[in-house]
């Protein structure tokens, strides 16, 4: 398999400019900020290799809360983040990307700082300016962009034929019924009208590098389980003691920033999400932050790396990156559904884990060890989300017609074309499918 990589390239929009680089950005757009993927500036849809990309203005819009602890508001310029989630190695990708649309990404980057479009090599500013993710999620590691828009050519092709096939036979004989539809699939081939691209084996390297990362990670965790069981008293001491003292920041949006960030909503059956807010003060805190993604990233990488983040699976990518020397966190994320069944599912499903992470962060609802409350103040969670939340500038996805619930469907039909079914009922299981 081809596994996806990031990138996500950071740099402070230069004072004066962040107007024309909204004006830009939206010219990239078609109607209701939706992309036109074959835009001048970056055209996306040229590039068979990128799953999501987006452009997006980070603003501290929150930045004062951290006045509740008796801190002064850490300094931040509106900075411009380009991010995306591509197959193979992201640097091939950004170095495809530079030859082919090096014009239009200085005409962007141009109005950022240290900047200068005559003088500078983009791939090295690039570069120089990227940032690694402290956890990544991967919807389904290794299914690539070409896979996906296969394999959805496929079951259209195949639901069209089936209901060809049981008005010409009937819907009693599973067996006949899969052999017909095999059989024009493999006419469809023949005539150069389907492709299904054969699934390249895992590079050795990334094989074993991906195993050692599997395997070492628990041998070291283990090796210091002495230290967590001898320091976790004073450890669950001064959690409880930070947590009742947490100043409780409780602020409505308002109105016109949340139907701004509704424009961005609900034209296609997939959303975009950023959020940028700031850590709470204190190496603890941070630490405690570290220490979660850390284990968040591991579990996205190898237990959560088949169609389900623990038990959500509307999200095809998300990152958290934290920033500005460890001050503020970055979460991005692309998923199905509406805003607010996004944050119900998290609510319901997943608020622990959002509780592990965010907990650390300024104006999060207060917890309790970490894990309970939080996200389970629901209206609470639900305001501090609006308010953290930042608009897309620009969001592309390659497949935009396809929810992560279809791509796997769609994969388990090819699976079932290229694996033969052991009985009957297996036969009707892949068949109801389709």
């Amino acid at each position: 398999m081809t596994p996806q990589s990031t990138f996500m390239i950071v740099a402070s929009v230069r004072e004066g400019q962040l107007d024309k680089l909204r004006t830009l950005l939206a010219s990239m757009n078609k109607s209701n900020t939706q992309v036109d993927p074959n835009n001048t500036l970056v055209p996306f849809a040229q590039y068979s290799h990128l799953h999501v990309a987006r452009f997006v203005i980070l603003e501290a819009n929150t930045a004062d809360d951290i006045k509740e602890y008796g801190l002064a508001p850490y300094p931040w310029q509106p900075a411009l983040a380009f991010l995306g989630d591509c197959d193979g190695d992201s640097n091939i990708f950004l170095a495809q990307l530079v030859a082919r649309s090096e014009p239009g990404l200085k005409k962007i980057f141009a109005h950022c700082d240290d900047f200068s479009s005559h003088e500078i090599n983009l791939l090295n500013w690039f570069k120089a300016h990227s940032h690694t993710p402290n956890a990544n999620y991967i919807n389904w590691i290794g299914r690539t962009v070409t896979q996906v828009h296969e394999e959805a050519i496929l079951h259209k092709k195949l639901s069209a034929y089936l209901q060809k096939i049981v008005e010409d036979i009937g819907p009693g004989n599973a067996r006949a019924i899969r052999q017909k539809l095999l059989s024009y699939i493999e006419f469809e081939k023949y005539e150069g009208r389907l492709v299904l691209t054969p699934v390249e084996p895992s590079s050795i390297l990334w094989t074993i590098s991906n195993l050692w990362h599997k395997l070492s990670i628990p041998l070291f965790l283990l090796l210091l389980l002495p230290l967590f069981l001898i320091s976790a008293p004073f450890y669950a001491w001064y959690l409880r003691k930070l947590e009742r003292s947490d100043p409780e920041i409780v602020i409505r949006p308002e109105r016109q920033y949340i139907e701004t960030l509704s424009l961005q909503e609900d034209h296609t059956i997939t959303n975009q999400f950023n959020v940028l807010g700031e850590v709470k003060p204190g190496l603890f805190r941070l630490y405690t932050m570290k220490f979660a993604l850390f284990l968040l990233n591991y579990a996205s990488r190898h237990i959560y790396n088949r169609g389900f983040l623990t038990r959500v699976r509307t999200i095809h990518f998300a990152r958290w990156v934290l920033m500005d020397n460890n001050r503020r966190v970055y979460f991005a994320s692309n998923y199905d559904g509406s805003q607010e069944s996004y944050m119900d599912d998290f609510i319901n499903k997943v608020g622990w884990g959002l509780n592990l992470v965010f907990s650390n962060g300024v104006s999060y609802p207060q917890t309790k060890w970490l894990i309970k409350g939080g996200a389970g103040h629901e209206q609470k969670f639900k305001q501090t989300l609006r308010r953290h939340q930042l608009p897309s500038e620009v969001w592309y996805k390659a497949y935009p017609e396809l929810t992560a619930y279809e791509i796997s469907r769609n994969m388990l039909i090819r699976l079932g074309v290229e694996v033969r079914q052991a009985n009957d009922k297996q036969i009707r299981e892949w068949l109801a499918l389709i």
